[in-house]
């Protein structure tokens, strides 16, 4: 079904394409809002939130077709053509734009939380920091970065650790200020290389290497690692030492501005800690279950009262009030795959056939929003 859509005399409309579960749409916009051209569609229980969003995206789109401007809710790497893309518009009226030029082939980026820094390996030519600012890479020079593996931000995006070469490369004062904290060796026999060559390999499932830096805290002083069938709180200065025993696929975060700390491990559960630089005491949050199986991200809300668990089993984030212990069950239309914080916002899967589905933390009750898939047109 076919219905025109208005427009001045010489003013061609705007013609966006949406694909979504079955549902194709070509719809024509005209600012301030839209008149909808629905040419193919199947009837889906997602069409008047596709056709809210996109009312609301309108003048996003024009701005995608001139320079980059309007508010931003974050990033997301699209592997299928090794780029960074913005998402553009305000959460819950969103659409993934076109990608950030950095002027080389990218084999990958990590964003920070706070959205100011991506550090990015481009092929051959190594590591990157970039200084973002509103979605523009200015690239911030940093003798000595390793290619690293894996990227983990701090909560605040103020600190980053690399892991790479062996060895675990501490960066602060991100993003104006950026600087080589500490390089922390890992040991004999721990000693594998990494390039742009083989981190441009495809991937092989989502298991993470014994060693692999979990969490940093914001002033870069401390690292969580698991290592040796426990988490091991290493610091910047020297210190070594076991917070809990944990196995392998055990997650940690640290909090927003300070040294608590939480863990999730198969057989502790959901455990706080506060100060793991001093006293480390410990408290329980909730034991093993259901809701949180086949764990694949922990986070604390950016004001640092909740604590996120996000759960392929369960296809949910559970959400835990920190001060009363409450729970909350956030379901997503999606099986998780990670929970990438993105300032208020958590991602919880990547680019692809599919929407992008997103934690909103940034209200008293966490809510899933989507951003639509990006049509072959777009």
């Amino acid at each position: 079904m076919s219905y025109p859509v208005s427009k001045a005399p010489g003013e061609q409309p705007v013609r966006l394409r949406l694909s979504f579960r079955g549902l194709t749409a070509i719809i024509g916009l005209k600012e301030p809002c839209a008149e909808v051209n629905i040419m193919t569609a199947r009837t889906s229980r997602y069409t008047s939130a596709i056709i809210v969003l996109v009312c609301a995206g309108t003048s996003l789109v024009r701005a995608q077709q001139g320079s980059i401007a309007g508010p931003l809710s974050g990033f997301a790497f699209d592997n299928s053509t090794r780029v960074l893309r913005p998402i553009r518009g305000i959460p819950g009226a969103s659409l993934l734009g076109d990608p950030i030029p950095f002027g080389f082939d990218l084999v990958s980026a990590s964003v920070s939380p706070s959205l100011d820094s991506v550090l990015a390996v481009g092929a051959p030519s190594g590591m990157h920091l970039f200084r973002l600012n509103n979605g523009t890479p200015v690239e911030r020079t940093v003798e000595g970065l390793a290619v690293a593996q894996r990227v983990v931000f701090s909560p605040s995006g103020t600190a980053a650790v690399l892991y790479a070469n062996g060895s675990l490369q501490v960066l602060k004062g991100l993003p104006d200020a950026p600087v080589i904290a500490a390089t922390i060796p890992l040991g004999p026999g721990r000693t594998a290389q990494f390039s742009p060559a083989v981190l441009s390999r495809p991937k092989r499932g989502t298991r993470r290497l014994t060693d692999e830096p979990l969490a940093i805290s914001d002033d870069g002083g401390y690292l969580l690692v698991v290592s040796g069938g426990a988490i091991r709180v290493i610091g910047t200065a020297g210190d070594n030492r076991k917070l809990m025993d944990a196995a392998a696929g055990a997650w940690a975060a640290f909090a927003p501005g300070n040294h608590d700390a939480a863990v999730l491990d198969a057989a502790a559960g959901l455990v706080l800690f506060s100060d793991v630089a001093g006293a480390s005491i410990e408290r329980v949050l909730a034991g093993p279950d259901s809701r949180m199986a086949s764990p694949v991200g922990v986070a604390f809300s950016p004001d640092g009262q909740k604590l996120f668990v996000a759960s392929a089993g369960a296809r949910a984030v559970a959400a835990f009030d920190i001060a009363s212990g409450g729970r909350t069950l956030v379901a997503c239309d999606c099986t998780p795959t990670g929970l990438v914080q993105m300032g208020g916002l958590f991602r919880l899967n990547e680019i692809g056939a599919e929407p992008l589905w997103l934690l909103d933390a940034r209200t008293g009750e966490p809510r899933m929003i989507f951003v639509p898939a990006r049509g072959p047109d777009l």
